[in-house]
């Protein structure tokens, strides 16, 4: 078991996240993101499968077929599209994506960054995450508005940077959000 190395990468992560929050006024979000990967359910597992360069998930989903710290994980934090998966309404009774609130979708996207800047280290750009989502884009269950806010936050970044886009985040989006509550 790697506890020492899972704890330093969570807490990296955290660190990131948080750092990227407060940036954009989510100061709350910043401070809570996460907290589940400290519980027995998704630590032990993180120990175990550890491999430092992406996330312990993958391989315990490789060798079990699927991954239970993820189930857990994903239940639990709303910046996750999977959380807002559920059955649709109206005569569409299969699952599909919900609406998220704009906060979660930039909390999502922030966490997309500092993931790619924790696994990626030095060879991190600012058209790694989007490059990161464009994998994985076709097997994903999202809103079909919360989908057009996350890419155009992840190409705003990859074609101004990050003071831009979280500039952007702040006075467009969160601060528009903030008049409708």
């Amino acid at each position: 078991m790697k506890a020492w190395q899972h704890l330093k990468t969570i807490n990296h992560h955290k660190w990131l996240v948080m750092k990227e929050c407060f940036q954009v006024g989510l100061y709350w979000q910043g401070l809570v993101h996460d907290l589940s990967k400290y519980s027995p359910t998704e630590f032990l597992v993180g120990c175990k499968y550890y491999q430092g360069f992406q996330s312990p998930n993958n391989a315990e989903r490789r060798e079990k077929g699927y991954s239970s710290a993820w189930l857990h994980h994903k239940g639990r934090n709303k910046h996750h599209m999977d959380y807002w998966i559920d059955y649709g309404i109206g005569e569409d009774k299969t699952m599909t994506g919900m609406r998220m609130p704009e906060k979660y979708v930039v909390e999502m996207f922030l966490d997309r960054v500092a993931a790619c800047k924790n696994y990626q280290k030095a060879a991190y750009r600012d058209d790694s995450p989007l490059k990161y989502y464009e994998k994985g884009k076709k097997y994903q269950v999202l809103h079909e508005d919360s989908r057009i806010l996350l890419e155009k936050l992840l190409y705003m970044l990859a074609e101004h940077g990050e003071a831009y886009t979280y500039r952007y985040i702040r006075k467009e989006i969160l601060k528009k959000g903030r008049k409708k509550d």
